[in-house]
């Protein structure tokens, strides 16, 4: 029988190099994107990863955009290298093993459609849905925020509806709106994978890859699902006529110590004696 795998995927900063409101904003004339996004976290209005969409709807520097904007800022969105080659390595990747891929993000449906027209069918894409006004073609609602615990609501229709069991589910991301969905399959066994190295991410991930290359994802993949040895890995790599020049393999240990014989500030050492 052939083994069944869904393997989910967020779509800024993990297929791509580029953060889709910054390039939404250079495109309608803004600037200061980071800032808005900075106030909405210190207010915790919203939930983190859903920051783009509110101020679609809400902020008037983004009243502007329109569906066009959404499609022609996806085409402006700079792919990591191989991202197609990654999808299609998919569909054959070893005998047996079947893998779902879908892509699930917080990021404007049509801006993700857009950038990955002819990679990835629509109907496994699940981004932000606006409902637009037929009047003016502005943004009038939300339908669906695929942010945060969002993510697993829509990972969790998609494993029932493909019948896989939830230490099946891969996922792979790379910032703060992906800690729910990643903690959620963490405790079902599941393999998350983190393609960044932001601390908050990076320890909660079960692995972490660094690179500017889509298929290195496949590396951990290889790994732990397959349970492919490097010569292996490096012959399937070879097949495509990529080179693994580095692979490195560090574990970090970040720690900072203090001579306990350093004498204790005046005020520590007034506040003990009392």
């Amino acid at each position: 029988m052939t083994k069944q795998f869904l393997l989910a995927s967020d779509f800024d900063q993990t297929l791509s190099f580029n953060d889709s409101g910054v390039v939404l904003s250079e495109l309608i004339g803004f600037h200061g994107f980071h800032d808005k996004v900075k106030g909405l976290a210190e207010m915790n209005l919203v939930q983190q990863g859903a920051e783009l969409s509110y101020l679609i709807l809400h902020d008037p520097d983004f009243r502007k955009v329109r569906r066009e904007h959404l499609a022609e800022t996806g085409k402006r969105i700079r792919l990591k290298h191989d991202v197609a080659l990654f999808a299609r390595a998919l569909d054959n990747l070893a005998e047996g093993y079947k893998f779902h891929f879908n892509v699930i993000s917080a990021a404007p449906q049509e801006i993700i459609e857009s950038a990955l027209e002819g990679i990835v069918p629509p109907d496994h894409i699940f981004g932000t849905r606006f409902r637009y006004k037929e009047a003016t073609g502005e943004v009038d609602s939300i339908i669906r925020a695929s942010a945060g615990w969002g993510k697993i609501t829509v990972l969790e229709e998609l494993r029932s509806t493909l019948g896989i069991s939830h230490d099946s589910i891969i996922y792979m991301g790379d910032g703060s709106s992906d800690l729910p969905v990643m903690m959620h399959i963490n405790q079902y066994d599941g393999l998350t994978i983190a393609v960044s190295e932001a601390k908050f991410i990076s320890r909660v991930a079960k692995r972490t890859v660094l690179s500017d290359n889509a298929m290195s994802v496949l590396v951990p993949v290889c790994e732990k699902v397959l349970h492919w040895d490097s010569a292996k890995i490096r012959r399937f790599f070879g097949s495509f006529g990529l080179t693994m020049l580095e692979w490195e393999k560090v574990r970090t240990d970040v720690v900072t110590i203090q001579d306990s014989s350093e004498q204790v500030p005046v005020a520590a050492a007034s506040q003990l004696n009392a």
